[in-house]
């Protein structure tokens, strides 16, 4: 392994390497989980458990919330509750990590990826209700694609590096053709979109707690919903689907997604410390954005005037013709300065898992893709570290 490649979930070590964003403990963590120890609740069965899941549902102002062991569990469980099942169709954005992608196949149905705004990088309102009302017609009281025939039943916004998506023209298409809404969250704990938190605009919201996530049980999940009936099916998933857990009768296919106590603990700690750790991110956001506000070919991350934005992962467009190198140079450099930073995922429609989804232009998350790159983030990232990254962009510009 090169000596300045880290790992998501690694400290910055005494060799001076900065990591791309790490887990910040500076709370109650060795208490809670230390109480866990103490106890001898360190499965998936304990108090911490439920207070996890009220804490969650709390900060997002939901009714209910129900821990899974990861972000990808939690959105394959809120698939499920939607009703979507094998041949539908649900509206993905296509400028994410591929976990919403992966769920909406889990559940045999196909995704059809919606391009990026060029703004603020989110899915495309714009485009996805025009793929509704021109790709699609209503007939028999459902929503069918005129090109597949399969009837479209949700859309999956992805707030993705912790800015909000423009969610209301969605949701007004999605009242209109009487279909789902399911937000992954998982960037994004503690942003608002209009004064109101992402997990809880639509339907159902799914949130991550894996470890370079803004708060961390070390991994983990949540489904979070007003639909108290969902929230019941989604314990009963979660949870192998036991109709009898004396005589261990089963009646559906259910899933071991259960979170234990011990991560259910650390996750507790850490929400304790999330408005401190938003403030930190965006002061870290802030920093960045006017240390390179007059340099040439590097245009920093947006926030909207209706969004409240965690900047979970800051971020850069490089434009080579004014840069002097593309952003997989600039990647390189970083690296052999013992910095780690990461581009942006492969659009959801390039990849050749999900060749036989359908898409819409996706022209702009193709240009995201090959200009971004997502720098130092950390909630612990000290203004010394920061300023290495900073020096090295600034000194790597064409003509310095």
């Amino acid at each position: 392994m090169s000596k300045h490649i880290v790992g998501p979930d690694m400290t910055a070590r005494g060799d001076g390497i900065i990591p791309l964003c790490v887990p910040e403990i500076r709370g109650k963590e060795w208490e809670y989980v230390k109480e866990c120890l103490d106890s001898n609740w360190v499965s998936s069965v304990g108090p911490f458990v439920e207070v996890f899941e009220r804490k969650v549902a709390e900060l997002v102002g939901a009714r209910y919330a129900v821990a899974t062991d990861s972000g990808t569990a939690a959105l394959h469980v809120a698939v499920l509750l939607a009703g979507i099942a094998a041949d539908d169709e649900v509206l993905v954005s296509t400028l994410s990590f591929i976990a919403p992608a992966n769920a909406v196949r889990y559940a045999g149905a196909w995704p059809v990826f919606v391009d990026a705004e060029p703004e603020y990088w989110q899915m495309d309102p714009e485009k996805a209700v025009d793929f509704l009302e021109k790709g699609c017609e209503w007939r028999r009281g459902a929503l069918y694609n005129k090109v597949s025939g399969r009837r479209l039943k949700a859309i999956l916004p992805v707030h993705v590096l912790g800015h909000p998506c423009d969610v209301d023209p969605i949701l007004e298409a999605a009242r209109k053709y009487d279909l789902a809404v399911i937000e992954d969250a998982a960037e994004s704990h503690g942003a608002r979109y209009k004064g109101r938190s992402v997990g809880h605009l639509g339907d159902i919201g799914c949130f991550s707690f894996n470890g370079n996530k803004i708060v961390t049980a070390g991994g983990g999940g949540v489904v979070v919903t007003d639909n108290e009936d969902w929230a019941r099916k989604a314990k009963y998933l979660t949870t192998q689907a036991k109709d009898d857990p004396v005589e261990y009768v089963h009646h559906e296919i259910g899933y071991n997604y259960r979170l234990t106590n011990l991560q259910a603990a650390l996750g507790c700690a850490q929400l304790e410390q999330l408005d401190a750790y938003m403030v930190e991110k965006r002061r870290i956001a802030a920093r960045y954005r006017e240390a390179f506000r007059e340099l040439c070919g590097i245009d920093s991350m947006r926030e909207a005037p209706w969004a409240l934005s965690i900047f979970w992962l800051y971020t850069i467009l490089v434009d080579e013709s004014q840069y002097g190198m593309d952003s997989r140079v600039l990647l390189r450099r970083l690296g052999e300065a013992g910095i780690q930073a990461r581009p942006l995922w492969q659009p959801l429609h390039l990849s050749k898992v999900h060749a036989g989804a359908q898409a819409t232009d996706c022209s702009v998350a193709e240009r995201l893709n090959r200009q971004a790159l997502s720098l130092p983030s950390s909630v612990g990232l000290s203004a010394a570290d920061q300023q290495r990254v900073i020096d090295v962009i600034c000194n790597s510009a064409a003509g310095t």
